[in-house]
């Protein structure tokens, strides 16, 4: 009786583990498409056996569900994660700026963009008032083309402002987002910590798993694992989001005009030293790019309007008078091109004429228009600056693209090569639902024959008695 004991026990325990691997291969199957599911496998382990005089008891096996995780592997993903985000972050905001000067992936010309066009119908009309130099219209044309030219570096500033504006909401609204996820991720540690090292806590790991996918796309990250399956959270400057079950909520706060980010305990400012994900890459577009071509289209307006200043004011107003500065400019060429206007209304200010040649004098009209081929803005022509300026927006737009391109083939690849072990295989789970299946039937027949036996034995060999 003590064998067949044993034996209806090892059946028994057979079924019940049969049945957790077939509720492993359902689950696998049901969460195939669910984001950030982990493939579980069935590990059977031996039960303990005790053996007494009369016999070994209690031998069989238990089944239980193991998540397929590499760690090393998942960090890797969340990393390269963190820098394509960054990346193409970077590009969206470079395409923004390319947009706004007209230029496009097969064309950075100068000449063919609204501001260059400007500039140069801007010269043409001086030119042209050298032929003609008290002609009425010829002097109104000559005035219409500065006015079109100051609202064409008026508009494109505004632009780039509103370019650097939109990137201040997205910090903001990064920074929300970053706030909720850190307290889903600390909340699942503590929830996994409870369940840990007993048991696997595979469902909850991959919730935080996803939770910090997703804050991988939002923020540069480094992550540490604790005891009791617990992971510390900081960002790429070191400033602690999660540890254990406490989150470090990040906040912002304005300096100088623009949203700056403030984390850890006790909050700082990490703003200058943010670096992957989505905030990476806005910070990195508004914080160094968007100064430096802001700064250029200024260099460009305070250049142009500066030597047309210098250069009128040395000539003879249509009325006789000695010229005055036809634009109005800031003291210094910082938001020159922004604050550019044109000051005269009367289109005989401009001073065609040089002292002493009389009103249809052409001699500063001249000097005016060979400024278009003068050194007048950092050592370039202005059409030459703005086309080395255009070229460099173009060249950084074109090189953000193709880095975010590498860095999503990257991705692609660590995140395949994720799946091949971490993801679920239909064509597997069939084999293995097969499998299971079979375990299951002859464990069920193993405990019918015992059941069987013990029945004959019970009765003495009468069948009929105990059913």
């Amino acid at each position: 009786m003590g064998t067949l004991t044993s034996l209806l026990d090892i059946s028994r325990e057979a079924l019940l583990a049969d049945q957790v691997a077939l509720n492993v291969t359902a689950s696998n199957v049901a969460n195939q498409n669910t984001a950030g599911y982990t493939n579980e496998v069935v590990s059977f382990q031996s039960v303990d056996a005790v053996t007494l005089s009369s016999g070994t008891y209690g031998a069989g096996v238990t089944a239980s569900a193991v998540s397929q995780r590499d760690r090393v592997l998942e960090q890797r993903v969340q990393q390269q994660t963190q820098i394509q985000a960054q990346s193409g972050a970077l590009e969206s905001a470079l395409q923004q700026v390319q947009n706004i000067f007209g230029l496009s992936s097969t064309s950075t010309s100068a000449s063919s963009t609204q501001l260059g066009t400007d500039i140069n119908s801007f010269f043409s009309s001086l030119s042209a008032l050298t032929s003609n130099p008290s002609d009425a219209a010829t002097l109104q044309s000559v005035l219409s083309a500065a006015n079109t030219l100051a609202g064409d570096f008026n508009s494109t500033a505004n632009q780039l402002a509103q370019v650097s504006s939109s990137l201040n909401q997205q910090v903001t609204g990064d920074v929300n987002q970053v706030n909720s996820l850190t307290t889903a991720v600390a909340s699942l540690n503590a929830q996994i910590a409870s369940i840990s090292p007993n048991a696997d806590a595979g469902t909850l790991e991959d919730q935080r798993q996803l939770a910090i996918a997703q804050l991988s796309q939002l923020v540069g990250l480094d992550q540490i694992s604790t005891p009791q399956n617990g992971i510390t959270l900081t960002t790429s400057s070191g400033a602690l989001l999660v540890s254990g079950s406490q989150s470090f909520a990040v906040s912002t706060t304005q300096v100088g005009g623009n949203t700056d980010v403030l984390a850890g305990d006790p909050p700082q400012d990490i703003t200058s030293n943010l670096t992957g994900g989505d905030l990476g890459g806005i910070l990195q577009a508004r914080d160094t790019e968007l100064p430096a071509y802001s700064s250029a289209l200024d260099s460009l307006a305070y250049g142009i309007g500066t030597q047309i200043n210098q250069q009128n004011e040395q000539g003879i107003d249509s009325s006789g008078n000695p010229g005055q500065a036809i634009f109005t400019l800031p003291t210094s060429q910082a938001g020159a091109a922004a604050s550019i206007q044109v000051l005269p209304t009367d289109p005989g200010a401009i001073a065609a004429a040089a002292p002493g040649e009389g009103s249809s004098g052409n001699n500063n009209a001249t000097a005016l228009a060979n400024l278009s081929t003068a050194n007048i803005v950092g050592g370039q022509t202005a059409s030459g600056f703005l086309a080395s300026f255009l070229g460099q927006i173009g060249s950084d737009t074109a090189g953000a693209t193709t880095n975010n391109t590498a860095q999503q083939a990257t991705l692609t690849q660590l995140t395949t090569q994720r799946d091949s072990l971490s993801g679920v295989s239909l064509d597997e789970e069939a084999s293995n639902l097969t499998q299971y299946q079979r375990s299951y039937q002859a464990a069920s027949q193993v405990f019918t024959i015992v059941d069987s036996l013990m029945a004959s034995a019970i009765n003495l060999g009468v069948e009929t008695t105990v059913t």
